[in-house]
């Protein structure tokens, strides 16, 4: 089998890391890497550290508005996939970069393969949640990460070629925690103690492109008067430059780190601030308090068990999960046993995929 696995974005590097792992025992890939994230704090650095097999190719679009980014990536994905004529093209979660690889695929007629399939947020101005229900459409093997996503497609009416296989973004945890402890200096490099400061992350759209809401945030974040470290998305400190906003004393700006590092701050952290899909799980992996500056999550899980409390960007809501949020109780096995990627890829073999 020849798989190509189109890739744009650091939590697609994440995820694919395992699966590419296994998949290579028995088949063939070819990534193509879309250039959404481009540069080496967002792209390269995340291929280095989690050894994944360089790009075969890379389209370079970068950064831009949504319909001239997913055009270029359309055009570029079609070409390859004309060329090469793989028996699947692998998609990975909710980009840009994961809607143009299941159109261009399912145009093709060439079956897409989701990994993260059924993930709902139900919120539609979220674009994240146009390319996940899109991309699940066209898909012939819908691969879901929990019980939660399978229950979505089937009320979506999608119940052929689902299969439960866990969360990959567990399996990459697991995998890389000992070693980005073992490794990683950047603690030490931040004069930071473990359970000594609280892990912030902006980066969506609607609050870093939205001055109010970026503002909003930060106040909250400020009024909490706890030590917080802020590694900085290069759109957001794009937006904090355009809009002057005022960061708090407390709050240590510092520059975008890599997967080891990210995991060293998340387990060291007393608690995680974020916008984020995935940092939200990896606080739950982590066993750390997350509060989501969002008023939804396609994580419903860990909220309802209580390890996620959704603040929006009102900041005393902000504020005060910061300080008085405080789990209780076990934390439920919601995202498999760290052996997702060897389901992806039997589901893969096992399954003769035709397009929806």
């Amino acid at each position: 089998m020849k798989a190509l696995t189109v890739l744009g974005a650091r939590p697609q590097f994440i995820k694919a890391a395992p699966v590419s792992r296994v998949l290579r025992r028995s088949h063939e890939e070819l990534i193509l890497h879309t250039g959404q994230h481009y540069d080496d704090a967002m792209s390269d650095l995340f291929f280095r550290q989690l050894d994944i097999p360089a790009p075969d190719l890379n389209l370079g679009v970068g950064s831009g508005p949504h319909g001239a980014q997913t055009a270029a990536m359309l055009e570029g994905v079609e070409k390859v996939a004309i060329d090469r004529r793989p028996d699947v093209v692998l998609v990975y979660g909710d980009t840009n970069s994961t809607l143009a690889g299941a159109l261009a695929a399912a145009k093709l007629h060439i079956p897409v393969a989701h990994v993260e399939a059924g993930l709902r947020s139900f919120d539609r101005r979220m674009p994240e949640e146009v390319n996940r229900v899109v991309a699940d459409h066209l898909s012939a093997l819908l691969l879901c990460p929990t019980q939660t996503a399978v229950a979505n497609l089937a009320a979506e009416g999608m119940r052929e070629g689902v299969r439960m296989v866990g969360d990959v973004m567990y399996d990459a945890f697991l995998q890389n925690l000992d070693r980005a402890r073992t490794q990683c200096t950047v603690l030490d490099d931040l004069g930071l103690q473990r359970g000594g400061y609280d892990l912030l992350t902006v980066h969506r759209a609607e609050n870093v492109d939205d001055p109010r809401r970026l503002g909003a945030i930060l106040e909250g974040v400020g009024a909490s008067r706890r030590r917080v470290v802020f590694p900085v998305h290069p759109r957001t400190r794009a937006a904090l430059a355009r809009d002057g906003a005022q960061v708090a004393p407390g709050v240590m700006l510092i520059d975008p780190v890599g997967y080891l590092e990210m995991l060293v701050l998340e387990d060291g952290a007393a608690k995680v601030v974020t916008d984020s899909g995935g940092v939200q799980k990896e606080a739950y992996f982590a066993g750390r308090p997350c509060i989501t500056l969002r008023d939804r999550t396609e994580w419903t899980e860990t909220v309802e068990e209580g390890w996620n409390v959704l603040a929006g960007t009102d900041p005393a809501k902000v504020a005060s999960a910061m300080r008085d949020f405080n789990p209780e109780g076990e934390r439920p096995k919601l995202f498999g046993d760290g052996h997702a990627a060897e389901r992806v890829v039997d589901a893969l073999s096992a399954v003769e995929m035709v397009s929806p």
